[in-house]
């Protein structure tokens, strides 16, 4: 009869425990942040200019989960992403348009635009080693 009182607050302290749980995202260095839309996987636009997904992609939502590639046709994504040994698209991680907006290369082309990519990048997937 216990057991059944005790079932009631196990669950309450896994609710807990999940919910304080926080989605720590990664990325590798030399990612590059970009404007990307797909088309019909899987051919896709960066920055408005035609290019390609690899076999085996993998885009990442904001919550570090896999995207498929058609569930996203014809949305405009704020991303980070890393070709392959090809020159394809390999490896995106969705932003939200606060991160992008941070991320952004600078208006004018300076190089502070990088800094503040590389900044952002140890701020938000920890420190790049």
């Amino acid at each position: 009869m216990n057991r059944w009182i005790l079932l009631p607050a196990a669950l309450l302290l896994a609710a807990a425990v999940a919910q304080a749980q926080v989605v720590i995202r990664s990325a590798p260095a030399g990612v590059k942040p970009a404007r990307l839309t797909v088309t019909a996987p899987p051919q896709i636009t960066l920055n408005g200019q035609p290019d390609r997904l690899s076999p085996g992609a993998r885009i990442r939502g904001t919550n570090n989960l896999m995207l498929l590639s058609g569930s996203v046709v014809g949305q405009v994504l704020p991303v980070v992403y890393r070709r392959d040994a090809a020159g394809l698209v390999h490896e995106v991680w969705v932003l939200t348009d606060e991160e992008y907006s941070r991320v952004a290369p600078a208006e004018d082309g300076s190089p502070d635009g990088h800094k503040r990519f590389a900044e952002l990048l140890d701020l938000i997937f920890g420190a790049r080693k």
